[in-house]
């Protein structure tokens, strides 16, 4: 438990650095549209990696976020994480992240998003990896996360034929 502590710490010192800026790769499933999954490149001997995206309902009812798999991870969990008196928590959604009715809810770092979890292999920088997203209406959707450099805080510029 120690370890996931101070790799979770380390992973987020370093989600402060800057980055290149985003092209776009975008996704949709019924009135769920995501737009560039990402992901940083993790360092050898990690267990967790974050994913990243951003999320828009144009529907006119709610939808979740309950979760993801990955071929890379034993399990993936819709985090959350905030500073209470100068120290960060992070906690699982239990019950998934709302995206309500018109609404874009953004996963990014210090903040909501995807934890993956018992990495099988290590994630690597300008190697997108597949994952399905889980939502309560739109269910199942596939998407590529990019793969930036290690500590970047916004997603990797892409090639448009990515898509």
């Amino acid at each position: 438990m120690k370890n996931y502590t101070i790799l979770v710490a380390a992973f987020v010192a370093l989600s402060a650095l800057p980055a290149a800026i985003a092209g776009a790769q975008e996704y949709k499933s019924g009135s769920i549209e995501i737009d560039q999954p990402w992901s940083t490149a993790t360092p050898r001997g990690a267990s967790v990696a974050a994913g990243y995206m951003t999320i828009k309902n144009s529907g006119t009812e709610p939808d979740r976020l309950t979760g993801a798999s990955t071929a890379v991870a034993g399990k993936v969990e819709v985090h959350e994480m905030t500073m209470d008196n100068g120290v960060m928590r992070m906690r699982p959604l239990a019950s998934g992240l709302e995206i309500k009715p018109g609404q874009t809810v953004e996963l990014k770092p210090n903040s909501f998003h995807l934890m993956i979890e018992n990495l099988k292999e290590p994630i690597q920088q300008g190697k997108p990896f597949k994952a399905t997203l889980m939502f309560a209406k739109a269910g199942p959707v596939d998407v590529e996360f990019a793969v930036g450099p290690l500590g970047a805080s916004s997603p990797p510029a892409q090639d448009a034929h990515q898509h």
